[in-house]
């Protein structure tokens, strides 16, 4: 059997070599728990070396920023789980926020039934879930076109968010920890989503379990208290841990739908 050292150099090569290594895989190649897997990949992802990924891990610089198209197909019934439990907060007539991704579409689609609502987004996604809504006003945020996200940053949707504010702000993210924040593969997306978070009186991120505790990218979004990250109940309890500890409120919810 190989040595604990040996065994994580292992990992780090797989993961270089095929882009992707499943948990479940390693386990049954090298013979260990599950759970000795995940420590090898929690410890190489402080490292620097792998993100985590749902399942598994990925050699950092490996894979280039994912499309939004190839984002809405990952943890699905983990984002429309965050996704119900989000839209449950929201009432009729408040101003609500949404940023761009995967997971607040989702959430966007779950709204589309309300009425007396207001919302803002920069998201392209969610201006075309809510454009038949007629309950819903809709406002968007110009500026530039990220095609690989397909949403809208610069100063013009800055400058635009200056003269707002909102009941509630939904965020999504490429990646969160306690520490840092928001990661994303962009600075222009981390300076967005820090004025959108100061523009709301009670602001969310919306990250499945598979986005906590990994850095991917190298920009930052760091968000001033109160704030509360939604996640499925797939979340390492360290991680949650984690954030509970440095006063973020954490919302688990269940992957069936039932509110955590």
């Amino acid at each position: 059997m190989l040595s604990a050292s040996a065994r994580r150099e292992e990992i780090y090569h797989l993961a270089v070599t095929t882009g992707l290594a499943s948990v479940e895989e390693l386990s049954t190649r090298f013979d260990v728990t599950a759970s000795t897997i995940r420590r090898d990949l929690a410890l190489l992802n402080s490292q620097g070396r792998l993100a985590r990924t749902y399942g598994g891990a990925m050699a950092l610089g490996a894979h280039p920023e994912a499309s939004l198209r190839q984002r809405t197909g990952e943890a699905f019934e983990q984002k429309h789980a965050i996704a119900r439990w989000a839209a449950s907060e929201v009432l009729a007539g408040e101003n609500i926020l949404l940023d761009a991704g995967s997971t607040v579409g989702a959430l966007a689609h779950e709204l589309r039934g309300f009425v007396r609502l207001s919302v803002t987004t920069p998201g392209i996604n969610t201006m075309q879930e809510l454009a038949d809504s007629e309950g819903i006003e809709v406002d968007c945020l110009g500026g530039r076109l990220r095609s690989v996200s397909q949403s809208f940053v610069g100063p013009l949707a800055e400058v635009a968010l200056e003269r707002m504010s909102f009941d509630r702000v939904f965020l999504g993210a490429d990646a969160v920890t306690a520490e840092d924040g928001i990661c994303e593969a962009d600075h222009a997306q981390t300076r967005l989503k820090e004025l959108m978070a100061r523009r709301g009186s009670n602001v969310y991120v919306l990250a499945d379990s598979s986005k906590l505790g990994v850095r991917p990218f190298h920009a930052w979004a760091r968000l001033a208290l109160p704030w509360t990250l939604v996640t499925d109940d797939g979340a390492d309890p360290e991680q949650v841990r984690k954030f509970t500890d440095t006063g973020v409120g954490v919302q688990v919810v269940g992957i069936t739908g039932e509110l955590g």
